[in-house]
């Protein structure tokens, strides 16, 4: 799996690690900051869309000034979008983006929610969107988060009132947010929910607006503000070293898939919410005044709150432990309460400040990062107390197992104790993997079997391990989850996740494999051991008409986590087709049919995702002329390796290299999707591309976003194009063929309206708007009620050679073995080329 070098991005509030389950350990201005939110009762939830649509500025401001528990609830994982430093899409890109949420709260101090809402892609209306999401359990889940957060205030990012005029899914979590506002509090909506929380009305409800809704600073200064509040989010915290504003930057940052790496900014900075429900307060710098957010607010609140005030307010920099026996008095009170919520919530956080002041060190270390059912797992603990306070190991429990050890250790201080325990592996124990993604969902919406995992932003960890102490006479439990730690000469400490894992997993080594003619092809199935000495039988389930030679393969893997590859031969029928193959493996009496995915990146923990193990075959007639191929990679994608699978030569380019003549060498150059947005060298390289072109080169320019992440360059094309916004996001759009005698359309593959079927996700994206005369548009479609777009397809010769500009959504629909995508993609690079040379045809 493809990695990046990422700068390690400090954790404001917590000890850096590479790795995003390094222990927590904070210094002592930490524990003071820590306190001081310990001691606000107030709640805010943050409302949008997608993954980066939070605004972390805010988010940060309220957990560490205001110091409220403040959470962000992103409709969606982002699993529509593209992906700048990987080749994960769709739900695996959804799981990525999920991690980098995970990343941003580590450092803004937010939490994550989620709904069950899948990211289809984007959207130009609201009715859209709720059309394709369950609109009933999308607010279900929207509601289901307040009911168990139970936030004073919620703040949305985006406007209910803008219907059309901004991405649908925007305009929806704003729309269902306001619906939750009015329905949270009542027993007649979603009464299910009432069997494991309760009914709860937030006090007010804002939209996070600014100058840019109303177009420019000057309209946004004349306009009436008397509904709003107005927050400097760029205060300066002095215990932390940072500003509010340093520490928004650094966690919008962790958005790297999407380009979100950033400058940190400091100084002023006003952000502006608008009053949509609820009164307005009185102090139109504080969001929760009039609200009581002291320990007044719980039964019995006065006589925690006093001790841990004064905690706070006499804090000993030098030696916080000194303040443990009024933080364990304080929780003894506080398991008083009958007020469940707010109970469990700050004896969580009190527990931590408590095991931050002693010093104290646990650890949970597998022996392996992974094991399989009724493995032995051995864990190794850690123990150690750095300070004077008298503390008594009693017992470590593994959860929702019997083991157990009760070693009734006196903690000298500084003194490390390393203890030891094993355990099999329950049989029925789940694999570890993304929740979401267990069931098959719909376009619009995962399916979550348990209930009780909605919203949450992963899985629970496969173990935990609970520590029970005895404090200074007072009994006290501190839960760890059990991960694996380990070094790399070349990358130092690195956590990574414990996972339970399959005995086998498989996987074809493509995804899609195209047929372009009756031969068969050997398909390699890479079979990978999830423990030592494992032995079995493979074979491969096929589509009617398809052959596969041998039925079966014995197979037999020394190593854990060795892959063996093994072949089989697989035969297209005559005619076209297309289905389904997918790989069962026999191991005794169980059957395997599951791939493991991993997802590694240094700002992320190691992601371990296993999905149904299948491939795509397609048998295609199509006809290709030319062979060595150019590719200019851009954001990334895989249509170099989906061009390879229809017979042609695909060289990668580097641009560095690129000078006057290195190119003639090519029957035609490719450039990835947002090539110019993302590489800065080719603006300086674009004449040798066009010069290749004059010189009777074909060259295909795949879509590019306008203006953003770097400007456009005057010479994209080598005639007047201007890069809109427009696109058909209805993948069943109806396309028309308006240059019906133009080559492009008719060799060497005839393209008609079938080959639009089946397309994916989208017809396209960021079509040219304009165009010089020069230039023939081929194609023309619009989503629903819109007018027709030209620009997806626009061809002109420059010299001798061709110029195409596509905005077509060839980098989702060739991967997705898209027949008719991969026909008129041959036409494009077979531009010119009226006489096939000997080889170059490739027919039924």
């Amino acid at each position: 799996m493809q990695k990046i070098k990422a700068l390690a991005l400090s954790s404001i509030l917590f000890c850096s690690f590479i790795q995003a389950q390094a222990p927590k350990q904070l210094s002592s201005s930490e524990i003071h900051h820590e306190l001081q939110k310990l001691n606000f009762l107030g709640t805010a939830l943050y409302v949008a869309a997608h993954p980066d649509d939070e605004n972390t500025r805010l988010i940060a401001y309220l957990s560490n000034e205001v110091k409220a528990r403040t959470a962000y609830l992103s409709l969606t994982r982002g699993d529509g979008g593209q992906n700048l430093i990987g080749p994960e899409l769709r739900e695996l890109l959804g799981l990525l983006r999920t991690q980098e949420l995970l990343a941003a709260r580590r450092i803004d101090g937010g939490e994550q929610r989620f709904s069950r809402a899948n990211d289809f892609g984007y959207s130009k209306h609201p009715d859209e969107t709720l059309e394709i999401w369950n609109q009933e359990e999308v607010l279900g889940d929207v509601i289901w988060t307040i009911r168990n957060l139970k936030p004073d205030v919620i703040i949305n990012r985006f406007d209910h009132r803008r219907a059309g005029q901004t991405h649908g899914h925007h305009t929806s979590s704003a729309m269902l947010s306001l619906k939750a506002f009015d329905l949270a509090a009542s027993e007649d909506s979603y009464p299910e929910h009432l069997e494991t929380t309760e009914v709860w009305q937030p006090k007010r409800l804002f939209y996070n607006t600014s100058w840019w809704r109303y177009g420019s600073q000057e309209a946004f200064a004349k306009i009436d503000k008397t509904n709003m509040l107005k927050m400097d989010v760029g205060v300066f915290f002095k215990e932390l070293g940072k500003s509010n504003n340093e520490i928004a930057s650094l966690a919008s940052s962790q958005h790297l898939c999407q380009g979100f790496g950033r400058l940190s900014t400091r100084g002023s900075q006003d952000e502006y919410i608008e009053l949509l429900r609820g009164d307005i307060p009185a102090d139109k710098n504080n969001i929760f005044d009039g609200i009581n957010t002291t320990w007044s607010r719980i039964e019995g609140g006065n006589a925690i709150g006093n001790i841990l005030n004064e905690v706070e307010n006499d804090f000993n920099f030098t030696n916080p432990s000194e303040h443990v026996p009024q933080l364990v008095e304080a929780l003894k009170l506080l398991q008083e309460s009958t007020d469940e919520h707010w109970k469990n919530l700050k004896s969580n956080h009190l527990k931590e400040i408590i095991l931050a002041c002693s010093g104290m060190y646990l650890e949970a270390n597998a022996s392996s990062a992974s094991a399989v059912q009724n493995e032995t797992l051995k864990v190794n603990f850690e123990i150690l107390n750095r300070s004077n306070i008298q503390v008594k190991l009693n017992s470590v429990v593994i959860n929702r197992t019997n083991h157990r050890i009760e070693p009734n250790l006196t903690l000298t201080e500084n003194k490390k104790e390393n203890l030891e325990l094993e355990f099999t592996i329950p049989e029925d124990n789940a694999f570890t993997s993304p929740y979401w993604l267990s069931e098959k969902g719909t376009l619009g919406m995962y399916e979550v079997a348990d209930k009780k995992l909605i919203g949450k932003p992963e899985t629970p960890v496969a173990f935990e391990a609970t520590f029970q102490f005895d404090f200074s006479g007072s009994p006290m439990t501190f839960t760890k989850p059990v991960y694996r730690r380990y070094s790399k000469p070349a990358k130092g400490e690195i956590f990574e996740p414990f996972v339970i894992l399959p005995e086998v997993t498989a996987s074809f080594t493509n995804d899609v494999m195209i047929f372009a003619d009756a031969q068969p092809k050997q398909v390699a199935l890479a079979i990978r051991a999830g423990k030592n000495t494992i032995s079995g039988i493979a074979s491969i389930n096929h589509p009617v008409g398809w052959k596969v030679s041998p039925s079966t393969i014995d197979f037999s893997i020394a190593q854990k986590d060795e892959v063996r590859t093994i072949y089989f031969e697989v035969t297209p029928p005559i005619n076209e087709s297309e289905g389904y193959i997918a790989p069962k493996i026999t191991i005794g009496n169980s059957d395997y049919n599951k791939a493991l995915v991993e997802i590694a990146y240094d700002h992320i923990p190691k992601q371990s995702v296993l999905l149904p193990s299948e491939a795509k075959v397609v048998r295609l007639n199509i006809q290709k002329s030319g062979e060595n191929i150019g590719y200019i990679v851009g954001a990334g994608d895989k249509v170099p390796e989906s061009l390879e699978q229809i017979g042609y030569n695909v060289q990668i380019i580097n641009v560095s290299e690129i000078e006057k003549g290195t190119l003639k060498k090519y029957d035609g150059i490719v450039v990835g999707i947002r090539a110019y947005n993302v590489i800065e060298e080719l603006k300086f390289k674009q004449n040798y591309i066009l010069d290749y072109v004059k010189e009777g080169g074909n060259l295909i320019i795949q879509y590019n976003t306008a203006n953003r992440w770097r400007n456009q360059f005057e010479n994209l094309a080598p005639y007047p194009l201007t890069i809109s916004r427009d696109r058909v996001t209805n993948e069943n759009a109806p396309v028309q063929i308006i240059a019906k005698d133009h080559e492009l359309v008719n060799f060497p593959n005839a393209i008609t309206q079938k080959d639009f079927d089946g397309w994916v996700q989208e017809r396209g994206l960021y079509f040219p708007s304009e165009w010089g005369e020069e230039f023939t548009p081929i194609l023309s479609m619009s989503d629903k009620g819109e007018s027709p777009k030209q620009g997806s397809l626009l061809v002109a010769p420059f010299g001798e050679g061709h110029y195409i500009y596509t905005g077509l959504s060839f980098f989702r629909e060739l991967p997705a073995g898209v027949s008719g995508a991969y026909k008129l993609f041959a036409n494009m690079l077979s531009l010119g080329k009226e006489n096939l040379k000997k080889g170059d045809e490739i027919k039924g």
